[in-house]
């Protein structure tokens, strides 16, 4: 059997937008386990953020793809929050801050501290964030991060796009949500980037790659893996450079996938 490494996004992938995974693709996920292959969740989510998927899929080993990209962690049941961290890359937010100050009426920005939670301007609607998230003073949110989060709870996805490429945001990677929602990591930083090195860690081909994703932040590892596949609820510029397309995530397209395998 060739071993495959299987990159899988979170929200609108394995889990539904409430938070839960159907059984189907719970169950789907276990089996692409135990035949072998290397399951890698690789999401947009803090790794703090992304522990409660591992609990909830049942994952006792493998690692993470967190932060979309710039944290890498291993799963480690015998280490006090259950992983064992890898690699992180940070950058310096400031040139950043000063173009979003102000850039929305009422934006918010949280900077991602690994492993407790969030520094942010001001309160974020509830369940949001994932953490010990703390209100500061703007410039205290100058520090070097792995991301910067900018969101408005007035804005939608379309306005953010278009906010995006106004900002002229050069030296960083963003992506924009569903939601008026921009995440900015560090330059040449994606869940790719991260996926590369655990490939070729893994010494795994290149070909007996697959990812599995729904948005944005998901376009360099579906443009990356030897089969990358898109979600059915998926935009069509999502859509338009995965080699193929599933089911929605309410037709457990990820289960469709790895039931192929």
């Amino acid at each position: 059997m060739t071993k495959l490494l299987i990159g899988l996004d979170i929200d609108g992938t394995t889990i539904h937008y409430d938070g839960h995974a159907s059984d189907r693709v719970r169950k789907a996920v276990s089996e692409t386990i135990a035949a072998g292959h290397e399951v890698v969740i690789a999401t947009g989510r803090s790794v703090t953020g992304t522990m409660p998927i591992v609990e909830l899929l049942g994952l006792e080993a493998g690692y993470l793809v967190c932060s979309n990209g710039a944290v890498t962690a291993q799963i480690d049941p015998q280490e006090p929050h259950g992983y064992r961290l890898i690699d992180s890359i940070t950058f310096d937010p400031r040139p950043v801050l000063d173009r979003l100050k102000g850039a929305w009426p009422d934006g918010l920005v949280a900077i991602e501290v690994i492993g407790e939670g969030y520094l942010v301007s001001d309160h974020f609607p509830d369940g949001e964030l994932v953490g010990e998230v703390r209100v500061v003073p703007w410039e205290e949110l100058a520090q070097p991060t792995t991301r910067i989060t900018f969101r408005s709870p007035s804005g939608t996805a379309e306005q953010f796009v278009e906010l995006a490429e106004g900002l002229g945001l050069h030296g960083v990677n963003y992506g924009v949500g569903y939601t008026a929602w921009l995440d900015i990591n560090p330059e040449g930083v994606s869940k790719a980037f991260a996926l590369e090195k655990i490939r070729k860690h893994l010494e795994i081909d290149l070909a007996d790659t697959v990812a599995v994703g729904d948005h944005r932040n998901d376009l360099e590892m579906l443009t990356w893996a030897g089969r990358g596949v898109a979600m059915g609820q998926a935009p069509d510029d999502v859509k338009a450079v995965a080699n193929e397309v599933t089911g929605t995530v309410e037709e457990d397209g990820l289960a469709q996938v790895l039931e192929s395998l």
